[in-house]
């Protein structure tokens, strides 16, 4: 049997083909008693549940979570690298500085209400595609109106997020003219960003919704067909850090691969985000140590508290992870996910923490408040201003937030199997092969495959009238 030792420290080794032990799963190295930990990754990912021989398999019969829901937190800061090189993309510079990879129209309902509306809309514009301009979109989503509180105000804040994403050269946003989250409050809260490409109406104030909306449209694509790329730092580019359908694979081929491109992109002067906070539950005090200063520390370590206080505070424990997908690819409990989760994120200093709805700040590796599911987390990070999403799995999905999305598979088997998925096989660890197919999509050579494919889904914490 094939098997691998990730580090000298673990008490498990992993499977690298089907047999007594399946494809990716752990089995024991050596004899581990009843509540002695288990080690991967160099790290603990639980405590057996029973005597445990060596070479036996190890995993949900044998094996539980170890997570402290009250563990006490210290910054012991280690040396982490930031940026300091420089590297260039092609790409749309916009007059408000920032840069995109494509050059796109998005038209967003403010309500789901008008879902149809902007849906034909979209549908009749598609005509006008061609030239520089890469495709017009519709979000549909269903909020928007009887949402309170946080809600209310954190859906408005991810759809104006979304149109001040640079992949955007024109945004046109449509409402109903009735509805909580209305378009004098998304005037309000884009008005400091003196963006000249967003155009609205509400549905109840013409007479032709339709045709009304198209010739606004009409006119963005003329605009945008102006638009050419031209040579922009790295400085103007933001990459999202994304795993989906993760297996026992996922944190030791993919996840790290992209951890490696993140460390290099940060290098050459541009900036990565992580999200998924309830897949760093049991890896976080890593995260905590590789923050660039104590004022970052205590902003990770309150959203890592307040997160595990969403859980407990509903009567969820905070190690309801992983998924049944994943724990038939081999990962056992939330420590194991969590510690091949984070290894997307690389080795260099974690500069900032991130709000829902907030937008990158700073150059370097951020952190950014989102829950782990693969939609919602992934619409976060574009509209952090994200202009492209590495999204790493194993067990493959075949969906796209607004920015193209692309798919990295953990082993050969998916990427042959979902050849019009996935965009890249993680299993030959070629860090020079996806940092240049990166590039070649950043600079618009390379099209994902699943770019034709554009959904955004809303983090929805509290009641609905």
């Amino acid at each position: 049997m094939k098997t691998l030792i990730i580090n000298e420290k673990d008490n498990v080794a992993v499977s690298l083909e089907d047999g007594k032990i399946p494809r990716g799963h752990k089995f024991a190295r050596r004899d581990i008693s009843e509540g002695e930990t288990v080690i991967k990754y160099g790290e603990i990912i639980g405590r057996a549940t029973s005597d445990i021989k060596e070479g036996e398999w190890v995993h949900s019969h044998n094996l539980r979570s170890h997570l402290d829901e009250d563990v006490e937190y210290v910054y012991q800061p280690t040396d982490c690298k930031t940026g300091s090189g420089y590297d260039t993309f092609m790409g749309y510079r916009r007059p408000y500085g920032e840069t995109g990879i494509r050059n796109e129209i998005y038209i967003i309902p403010t309500v789901g209400c008008v879902n149809q509306v902007c849906i034909k809309m979209c549908e009749q514009a598609q005509k006008l595609v061609g030239g520089t301009l890469d495709g017009i979109y519709t979000f549909t989503h269903q909020f928007g109106c009887s949402q309170l509180g946080e809600d209310n105000e954190n859906i408005k804040k991810l759809l104006c997020a979304i149109a001040l994403n640079p992949n955007a050269a024109f945004v046109l946003f449509v409402g109903l003219g009735c509805e909580n989250n209305g378009l004098n409050g998304i005037k309000e809260y884009l008005a400091p960003f003196g963006r000249d490409n967003i155009e609205f109406f509400n549905c109840q104030d013409v007479e032709d919704e339709i045709a009304y909306g198209l010739d606004i449209i009409a006119k963005f694509a003329e605009r945008a067909k102006e638009c050419s790329r031209e040579e922009r730092p790295y400085s103007e580019l933001r990459i999202g850090l994304k795993c989906g359908g993760s297996d026992g694979f996922s944190g030791i081929t993919a996840n790290p691969l992209v951890g490696t491109v993140s460390d290099r992109v940060i290098a050459a002067g541009g900036s990565t985000v992580l999200t998924e906070v309830p897949e760093m539950f049991g890896a976080e005090q890593i995260l905590m140590n590789r923050c660039q200063s104590a004022e970052v520390f205590e902003a990770y370590k309150k959203m890592i508290i307040d997160f595990k206080k969403y859980y407990t505070d509903r009567g969820f424990p905070v190690y309801e992870n992983p998924s049944p997908g994943n724990k038939a690819g081999g990962i056992t409990t939330l420590e194991e996910k969590s510690l091949g989760c984070i290894k997307k994120g690389g080795s260099t200093a974690v500069v900032d923490v991130l709000s829902y709805g907030d937008r990158v700040r700073k150059t370097g590796l951020s952190v950014l408040d989102a829950p782990g599911n693969d939609l919602i987390a992934a619409t976060a990070l574009a509209a952090a201003g994200c202009q492209i999403v590495l999204f790493t799995t194993g067990r493959g999905t075949p969906f796209s937030t607004f920015v193209p999305t692309m798919k990295i598979s953990t082993n050969e088997a998916l990427a042959g199997k979902k050849n019009g998925w996935i965009d890249f096989s993680a299993h030959s660890m070629d860090a020079d092969g996806l940092y240049d197919l990166i590039k070649k999509t950043i600079n618009g050579e390379y099209i994902c495959k699943s770019e034709a494919v554009r959904e955004i889904a809303f983090y929805k914490t509290g009641v609905t009238l």
